[in-house]
């Protein structure tokens, strides 16, 4: 073993906390393990060398006598064989022991089912009112044959005597102990010497299943449901995973969203918009009465409360925008061309402000009429 600085191993300033020590270690230990690097005895030797320097400079005790007497004052004091204490391993157990196998305890215990997603597409009106339906989903579920053991009427589980039930087999790799998944018992620590016919030993088979999904009034393209416990089964009697619905709308021809708040146009004739009236539309709830006031601009937007998409919160209902948009016919009888241009006429001392050059000339009304809605 080397007798490099401590720090400079670890790649830490003298001053470094232990929350970087910590990591600055994780990553040297994952990059360097034996697992990882087998034959390679330069990587072993830098694994060794970062869990000694690991072992001192993560006590507080330890590191206070290497700062001010170095090497000397810690010398065997990481522990065990070549100065490598094992020990240090139980602060990253959830990452070795995962990756490495590490971990003491026994695996193949209960485990939750996996989730499952489902995408459903609905119409603009189901979004709007709220709906119900059926949906066939595969997911897997417990054996019915076996009840989920996985073993054919009239027989059990055994323990496994490869690693004693543990699910485990540890072995010495030059200077650790190393513990690996047994592959008899794939770690369960129980093996079947007679696996159900249905099933073929796993406890699990695919099954379609109905499941009925509520949509709230309000929900929105790309909005998912959360269906508890309608995922697939999980294993060794742990719980069953959750079913995911992702919702997507078809967009309306005519109304929009945003937000809770909905928009729709209405082309209105001329007369209408310029000395007032009233006229009727299908909104998604059913008739509105429209009221546009006189004078009104093209691209008014008139507002219904309480009219537009409900808050899937259950916070009431948006609000329902008519914009109503000047009707400009494309063809008009000479009898109503004159009619304009009289209007014009009595019209021609109203003054226009321009809002360009070409737009300051003066034409007759009815030429403005197409230049201002045309």
């Amino acid at each position: 073993m080397s007798d490099r600085d401590y720090y400079e191993v670890l790649g830490v300033a003298r001053n470094a906390g232990e929350s970087d020590i910590k990591s600055a270690y994780r990553k040297l230990a994952l990059k360097y393990h034996p697992d990882r690097n087998q034959g390679d005895t330069s990587a072993e030797e830098k694994f060794k060398e970062a869990a000694q320097a690991y072992a001192v400079l993560a006590d507080p005790d330890k590191r206070a006598r290497y700062d001010r007497f170095g090497h000397a004052a810690v010398s065997g004091a990481a522990g065990g064989a070549g100065g490598f204490n094992p020990d240090i391993f139980g602060d990253f157990s959830d990452i070795l022991g995962d990756f490495f196998g590490f971990g003491g305890g026994r695996r193949g215990g209960p485990a939750r089912g996996s989730d499952l997603r489902f995408d459903l597409e609905i119409s603009f009106e189901e979004s709007f009112n709220g709906a119900e339906t059926t949906i066939q989903i595969p997911r897997e579920e417990a054996c019915e044959t076996c009840h989920g053991s996985g073993a054919a009427a009239g027989t059990t589980k055994e323990t496994c005597q490869q690693c004693r039930g543990t699910g485990q087999l540890r072995y010495q790799q030059g200077f650790l102990v190393v513990a690996r998944s047994c592959a008899n018992c794939r770690g369960t620590g129980q093996v079947i010497r007679t696996p159900c016919a249905t099933c073929r030993g796993t406890g699990l088979v695919t099954k379609e299943r109905r499941v009925t999904v509520r949509i709230p009034p309000g929900i929105a393209d790309g909005q998912r449901l959360r269906l508890h416990g309608e995922g697939e089964h999980g294993t060794a009697g742990g719980p069953t995973g959750d079913l995911y619905v992702v919702v997507h709308v078809r967009p309306h021809p005519a109304f929009q969203r945003d937000g809770d708040d909905l928009y729709v146009e209405a082309h209105v004739p001329y007369p209408v918009m310029a000395m007032g009236g009233a006229f009727k539309i299908d909104g998604p709830a059913g008739e509105l009465d429209v009221h546009v006031p006189a004078g009104s601009a093209s691209g008014t937007l008139i507002p219904f409360r309480g009219k537009g998409m409900a808050s899937v919160n259950g916070r009431g209902r948006g609000t329902l925008y008519v914009r109503a948009i000047v009707a400009v016919p494309r063809k008009l009888s000479k009898e109503q061309k004159k009619l304009i241009e009289q209007l014009g006429d009595t019209m021609r001392k109203d003054k226009i402000e321009p809002t360009s050059a070409e737009d300051s000339q003066d034409k007759p009304f009815f030429e403005k009429v197409k230049d201002l809605f045309g």
